[in-house]
């Protein structure tokens, strides 16, 4: 896609590579890459590389779905960091793998735990923690984590933060599986509506959210740059 390697997995071909990584017990680093991440990966060496290093490599957004038909790979269904946090919280009841949420505003992880606690009874989240910290509290963040020894560590800081943050401390942490998911906390814990069905369905959940928050227009301005990547390298082969 545009350089980078993103997996041609669907939601329950990804959720059973993440059972394969959790019984393997190393730590691994699950990317959701949307249209705006491989924007950001052509300018940042360190995303870059992070990204072609990483376990798995999901489609998370409907410009790269689009984008994969376009150049003659398709992709079936996106896998985006949203689903991931519903699906495998929902799998953890009644003795699946346990959940960590890290990331957000002060209240939002926590908010997020109690309604995903609500709508799945027996959801094994064992820690919540904002985003809000310091370069030097970051070890004692890492420490909380790896007491707390999560199977599956959602980490909602945005790109490129998120991901660096997951690769310089993974194996510190110690646990299996880390996942950078963006915004998704803000959804699950209510304070932002998710686009209706119909617009998720038809690749708009984008100008659903840029509405909802207007400050969400630098990073849907990458989007234009990013279909103007895929036709360039539709038309002449090369970016």
């Amino acid at each position: 896609m545009l350089g980078l390697n993103i997996d041609r997995v669907n939601m329950d071909e990804a959720l059973a590579v993440i059972d394969q990584f959790i019984a393997r017990r190393q730590p691994s680093h699950v990317v959701t890459a949307d249209s705006s991440m491989v924007v950001i990966a052509k300018e940042d060496p360190e995303l870059y590389a992070i990204i072609e290093r990483a376990d798995l490599v999901t489609p998370d957004g409907a410009g790269v779905v689009w984008a994969s038909r376009l150049l003659g790979q398709p992709i079936r269904d996106r896998v985006s960091g949203v689903d991931l946090v519903s699906r495998i919280c929902e799998r953890s009841v009644n003795g699946g793998s346990s959940v960590f949420f890290l990331g957000a505003a002060p209240g939002i992880a926590d908010e997020a735990a109690a309604r995903l606690r609500a709508k799945y009874p027996g959801a094994q989240i064992v820690g919540t923690r904002h985003g809000y910290f310091s370069a030097a509290e970051e070890p004692a963040v890492v420490e909380e984590i790896r007491a707390a020894a999560p199977d599956v560590l959602f980490v909602a800081f945005g790109i490129p933060k998120q991901e660096k943050f997951i690769d310089r401390n993974k194996a510190a942490m110690g646990v299996p599986v880390c996942i950078g998911i963006g915004g998704s906390f803000d959804v699950h814990s209510g304070r932002v509506r998710r686009a209706p069905v119909w617009m998720q369905q038809a690749g708009f959940e984008w100008l659903f959210r840029l509405i909802q928050n207007p400050s969400k227009l630098s990073k849907v301005m990458k989007l234009p740059r990013f279909v103007l990547l895929a036709l360039r390298v539709k038309l002449f082969g090369a970016l």
